[in-house]
């Protein structure tokens, strides 16, 4: 897993946005963040300069100081929210989406569009912070991937 520069966020790989809109999240994320254990991930909108979409999964976020998110929208704690129906609430929109034990995701069209992302495009999966990791679309630190030396395995 490199790190794009000293002190800088680590990577774990790349992912492809497939035709019918599956997305395999690379193994070290998947192993790191135990993502897969509820089967049922949260996803919710990534920073405006990295775009994408952040994971995590309700054991690491409700006990956590943004714990609020669920408690404060019960329907999305509870998954009595439509699966992949964004809700939003301050400044971001989150949803909650099924994983494969092999950590795959599937978004629909319209769940694409939502998130700005389109079959084909790469993203980029970041250690976020302890809660989640992103799966960037733009920015600095995809445009730094395209010179690294070390090359990133895509999923």
């Amino acid at each position: 897993m490199p790190q794009m520069n000293k002190g800088g966020k680590f990577i774990f790989g790349k992912s492809l946005v497939r035709e019918e809109g599956s997305i395999f999240l690379p193994p070290l994320a998947v192993q790191e963040y135990d993502i897969t254990c509820e089967r049922r991930v949260y996803l919710f909108t990534g920073s405006k300069s990295t775009g994408g979409f952040c994971v995590t999964r309700k054991c690491l976020l409700l006990p956590s100081k943004l714990g609020h998110i669920l408690t404060e929208n019960p329907e999305l704690m509870d998954y009595t929210l439509p699966e992949g129906k964004f809700v939003r609430y301050k400044g971001r929109s989150y949803c909650w989406k099924s994983i494969s034990e092999e950590g795959v995701i599937c978004l629909l069209l319209q769940e694409l569009r939502f998130l700005n992302l389109e079959a084909g495009m790469t993203l980029l999966s970041i250690r976020s912070s302890d809660i989640a990791f992103t799966m960037g679309a733009k920015g600095q630190l995809l445009e730094r991937e395209k010179n690294c030396v070390e090359k990133i395995e895509i999923y």
